[in-house]
């Protein structure tokens, strides 16, 4: 199958690339390389691509999907028979300074995608929704079910959007869509913006570890591996209707269905590094939420798949890749 990845020189469309390829696919690569964190891990993992086996199967585009003339020219060029969208602007703090650049690159770059899909007959859209978009809410676990009318970001807000938009376009044009609302991802190649990579980074650097909440705080920590092989068995299955819509439109939970204390991740880190984190406790940020917790029944049933990979055990693999690739650079 011919797929078009976009983000893939992120953390998840790098590893998606990856499988995709493992297994015999033709992937389409774009990125716009944009400097929002260390541009040289992004050209890495490019490279790590470029050194598989299989990497003939691969083609890369630079391209910002927010310009819709080159957006238009790739799908009419590629012809690509599945999308899997992974692009966007990521980050919930950083959203509040910078709210133009999510309106660009999570709404315009969104809406150039769909209109991608419609006008080159594409089968299948999957694309990154967020565990954000559930924003304050108190029960748990989330569920796809619940209200998500209520969020506490900018970026949330832009994900809710393209969960609505995606809809629109499923109804009106029969695109089958499927939004993967990922909780806080982790792993080898992640992003240095998250917290395992800025705690990994304090703790081998002495400095403070900023813990928000004064450390009250969950998160339903989901390793890479697990998010990869969700994303592509949900691509393998084209959306079709369910009960509150007519429309060939889903969305799933993708998490690891076990939230975590914050402080026991922390934890569990200064373990794998055997060294103890010096820790700056402060209030809850603009933003942020207390809690996170996948209910993933929906997608089990769906696919036939839960993530499932042991906290210690993702935390080591991640550790030991962080190590080896600061080593060698």
């Amino acid at each position: 199958m011919k797929i078009l990845v976009t983000g893939a020189a992120g953390f998840i469309g790098h590893q998606t690339a990856l499988k995709l390829l493992a297994r015999g696919d033709t992937v389409i690569g774009v990125d716009n390389l944009n400097d929002y964190y260390d541009v040289s891990l992004k050209e890495a993992r490019l490279q790590d691509i470029a050194n598989h086996p299989e990497a003939s199967h691969f083609k890369f585009i630079k391209l910002d999907l927010a310009d819709t003339a080159a957006t238009e020219l790739l799908f009419k060029t590629e012809q690509p028979e599945c999308v899997i969208h992974l692009a966007a602007q990521a980050g919930v703090r950083y959203s509040i300074q910078n709210p133009h650049i999510y309106v660009q690159s999570n709404l315009v770059a969104f809406t150039n995608v769909l209109e991608g899909c419609r006008h080159n007959t594409v089968g299948h859209l999957v694309y990154a929704s967020s565990s954000s978009v559930y924003g304050g809410n108190a029960k748990l676990p989330f569920s796809e079910q619940d209200s998500v009318d209520h969020p506490v970001s900018l970026y949330a807000a832009t994900k809710k959007a393209n969960e609505l938009m995606a809809h629109t376009y499923s109804h009106l044009y029969g695109i089958p869509t499927t939004g993967l609302r990922f909780f806080t991802v982790y792993g080898p190649w992640g992003r240095p913006d998250m917290s395992p990579f800025l705690f990994a980074n304090a703790i081998l650097n002495g400095v403070p570890i900023q813990v928000f909440n004064h450390g009250d705080m969950m998160r339903d920590f989901t390793y890479i591996d697990d998010i990869v092989e969700g994303v592509i068995r949900v691509a393998d299955k084209p959306a079709s209707p369910e009960g509150r819509s007519n429309a060939p439109y889903r969305v799933f939970n993708i998490g690891n269905n076990q939230p975590e204390k914050l402080m026991d991740f922390i934890g569990i880190l200064e373990n794998a590094f055997g060294r103890v984190a010096e820790k700056e406790f402060l209030p809850m940020q603009a933003g942020d939420v207390k809690a996170t917790y996948a209910d993933t029944s929906a997608l089990e049933q769906w696919v036939g798949f839960k993530p499932y990979t042991p906290l210690k055990e993702g935390v080591a693999r991640f550790v030991d890749w962080y190590q080896a690739y600061y080593k060698k650079a």
